[in-house]
């Protein structure tokens, strides 16, 4: 991880003008003018602005003005304006907004700031995506940006970010590598009377001290025993006993791309349907992998996964919910595999797509918990799969 003089890794300067060009492309396919992004997985791929991210904050304290011709206006709270122009020689044009909550706030910026930027580059009268806003942005931008048409913006962030680009590739190996070192110091920590809130102390002390981001959660999610049938999606104050079942589901954050992994395994001895669980799970999970390649379609891997599963008699016991995600700049992003709510898109997979596959059945009134998971990170390429994720599966679970 990192960078040396001694050999040629990751071309960052190749990165960011690989991934304007993209979205510039989308921009035209989808006939806009220009795009407005808040979104924090969009300002990230347009600026590579590194963010302080506060819980709970919405979209309202940066933003990223794409125009189709490539010009790109940073947006950024006041605090970082100096860090930006001091560090980021690739952003040319940076103004400071406020925390845009109060109506006073966003009524100075919307006339004084946002339609002036329009005017000079020439998109006063044009048609403008915006990817998300507060009331109170929307009605900033009705009452003061006459002329302008808005239109969806997350859509073209979206299909320029769905085909992973090398260097891209290259950042989600070194991302996953790292949740692969955390996710090994989390399962090294169990032991009877560990709570699952120790594990995640672990886990984040090495995330940290390896220099990680972030977790792919903002709520770590560990949980054992009981916890994981129906399963319990974050860590509690519950002790680790002999006999659990505990999963492991956090990931790492690395230069703004994501590794997204998940492992369970057994403190103590399985019972046997705890085994026969998990090798449901393993066995789907190897079935589904297999059949992850260029052309086929998001419905087909899914139709492995539950067949798979039907062999083992739990075709009915997933988690309500996708058995697979796209992975990038956001730790969760189409296209999805196996989404079981109604209205799903079909997809066709295509080289350069990067997915977490994650299938979880759970069983419940079993001792000790009878929910498992296991994830990985899989690249789509015309030959098949290439696996990402390394880190060994559970031989203690598993029946041979």
């Amino acid at each position: 991880m990192g960078q040396v003089d001694y050999e040629e890794r990751i071309d960052f300067s190749k990165l960011r003008k690989e991934r304007v060009q993209k979205a510039v492309e989308q921009l035209k396919n989808n006939d806009l003018d220009g795009v407005l992004v808040w979104r924090e997985e969009n300002v990230r791929y347009l600026s590579s602005l590194r963010l302080q991210l506060l819980q709970y904050r919405g979209p309202n304290y940066h933003a990223v003005l794409l125009t189709s011709g490539g010009d790109l206006v940073l947006f950024v709270s006041g605090g970082e304006i100096a860090r930006v122009k001091e560090t980021m020689p690739w952003i040319k044009n940076v103004q400071p907004i406020s925390m845009l909550e109060e109506p006073t706030q966003v009524e100075y910026f919307a006339t004084n700031v946002l339609r002036n930027t329009f005017k000079d580059f020439g998109l006063s009268g044009g048609k403008i995506g915006i990817d998300a806003m507060t009331f109170n942005l929307l009605e900033g931008y009705q009452k003061n940006l006459g002329g302008v048409t808005i239109k969806d913006g997350n859509k073209p962030l979206l299909d320029a970010r769905v085909i992973k680009t090398q260097e891209e590739i290259k950042l989600i190996e070194e991302a996953t590598a790292l949740a692969e070192v955390v996710t090994q110091r989390g399962l090294n920590a169990i032991a009877p009377g560990v709570t699952e809130y120790g594990v995640v102390a672990e886990v984040l002390h090495k995330l940290f001290s390896m220099g990680g981001e972030f977790a792919h959660v903002a709520v770590p999610f560990v949980a054992s025993g009981e916890r994981m049938s129906p399963p319990t999606r974050f860590a509690s104050d519950k002790m680790i006993r002999s006999g659990d079942l505990v999963f492991i589901d956090i990931g790492a954050s690395w230069n703004g791309y994501f590794g997204d992994l998940g492992r369970t395994t057994i403190c103590g001895n399985p019972s046997r349907k705890q085994k026969e669980v998990y090798t449901a799970v393993y066995d789907a999970q190897m079935a589904g992998l297999a059949k992850m390649r260029d052309g086929v379609t998001n419905d087909e891997v899914a139709r492995v996964y539950k067949d798979k599963a039907a062999q083992h008699g739990f075709e009915n016991n997933f988690i309500y919910l996708f058995i697979g995600h796209g992975v990038g700049v956001s730790p969760n992003e189409p296209p999805y595999i196996g989404e079981p709510i109604p209205g799903a898109k079909r997809v066709t997979l295509k080289s350069g797509m990067v997915f977490a596959m994650e299938p979880l059945i759970w069983v419940p009134n079993t001792v000790g918990g009878g929910g498992v998971r296991i994830e990985d990170m899989v690249l789509v390429t015309e030959g098949g799969p290439r696996i990402i994720s390394r880190i060994p599966y559970e031989e203690r679970l598993l029946i041979k």
